[in-house]
């Protein structure tokens, strides 16, 4: 039987979030209705509603949740109602990436989750008035009270854990965090640069610390988050409203540059510089996203050099082993979540908004109870 519920819709680019009773269609054989009780707000979510990417609006955003499982469709089995998940990106599970233990680069994962607004089938999960809403985003569409998921977007995790405090685990944290496990893997001694200290790059400089690298130096232009990436775990900082990054870098690793740079702020000129400031066969991790079809200009004898520039999407993640394994981090107080996030109620999903825009929230989690 079709679930009534309420909702944050944008109703078109540029339109703020507004509370809309909405109806969610009878779970598939692979969905499970969840009850949400909390949900990051991210940087995504505030491009799609824009209208910077073409995902179909009026819609239903929403891709950091955590809730209760409360039904689940005739052919789930990975959970069952009752059970704490954590909802990520959704995938389709048979490709060949996905097969090979990378659901993020999936070979429908841009219609899937990002700009499709619907099912892989074409049927829609949410509507109002009997008209249907964009929905299905990142699998969840998780800005509502209640929210249709895809079961490959359900993590299964420990009950004893608050889910306020580990909501952004499906996007932000594991993208900042995988970008240094998955990817650089730093070797010991090695140097880490995190440009950009939002959440992500916050994330990345938490990861950094339980690794073997000795110097991580976070950049940004705004002194409190480079306190806080000192506390958690930067050995050293770099304002780059007052110091050209690339000449910082150069002196704090004598010369040699950077072994990993993690670039989050989706600015392309200071992805160049920190290209600029990679030692030798160094790698930077391309993880923000500026607008669609924006290019960067390169030296391309500095690249000869062994320097690689790789992109990410959410961490490269596979979800159901790596989202356990930082709740259980954050249960322990060994990735420190908790000192990013500011909660709000749902209802006050706009003031949210504005306190990510204005800079005075790192990662906002609206909560539903």
């Amino acid at each position: 039987m079709p679930i009534t519920t309420r909702a944050a819709v944008v109703e078109s680019g540029g339109a703020p979030f507004t509370l809309s009773e909405v109806v969610l269609a009878d779970p598939g054989p692979h969905e499970a209705v969840v009850r949400m009780a909390a949900t990051g707000l991210c940087h995504t979510d505030l491009g799609v509603a824009s209208g910077g990417l073409p995902f179909p609006l009026p819609g239903v955003l929403g891709h950091e949740g955590a809730g209760v499982i409360e039904a689940v469709g005739s052919a789930v089995t990975g959970v069952a109602p009752g059970d704490h998940v954590v909802l990520s990106f959704t995938s389709c599970g048979d490709c060949r990436t996905c097969r090979g233990g990378h659901p993020a680069y999936c070979a429908t994962w841009l219609p899937l989750n990002l700009i499709g607004g619907r099912r892989a089938d074409g049927t829609h999960t949410i509507s109002r008035g009997g008209e249907p809403l964009g929905g299905h985003f990142f699998g969840q569409s998780s800005f509502a009270e209640r929210a249709l998921a895809d079961e490959r977007s359900l993590v299964k995790v420990d009950p004893d854990v608050p889910l306020e405090s580990i909501a952004p685990l499906g996007c932000g944290v594991q993208t900042g965090v995988g970008a240094v496990w998955n990817v650089l893997k730093p070797d010991t001694g090695s140097t880490l640069v995190v440009l950009g200290a939002g959440a992500v790059g916050l994330s990345a400089v938490m990861a950094a610390a339980l690794t073997p690298a000795t110097t991580v130096i976070a950049i940004d232009r705004v002194g409190e988050r480079l306190s806080l990436a000192k506390e958690l775990g930067a050995t050293h900082t770099v304002d780059a409203g007052e110091t050209n990054l690339v000449e910082a870098i150069a002196d704090l690793t004598g010369g040699r540059g950077a072994d990993g740079v993690v670039e989050t702020t989706g600015n392309v000129a200071v992805l160049r510089q920190g290209v600029d400031a990679l030692a030798v066969r160094g790698t930077l991790v391309v993880v923000g996203a500026p607008a669609f079809g924006t290019e960067v200009s390169l030296d391309v004898n500095g690249l000869l050099a062994g320097k690689r520039i790789v992109g990410l999407t959410l961490g490269d993640s596979e979800t159901q082993t790596f989202i356990p394994a930082l709740v259980r981090m954050v249960r322990e107080g060994r990735l420190p979540l908790h000192r990013l996030i500011s909660t709000y109620p749902f209802t006050d999903i706009d003031r949210a908004v504005r306190d990510m825009s204005a800079g005075k929230a790192i990662k906002p989690v609206l909560t539903f109870r």
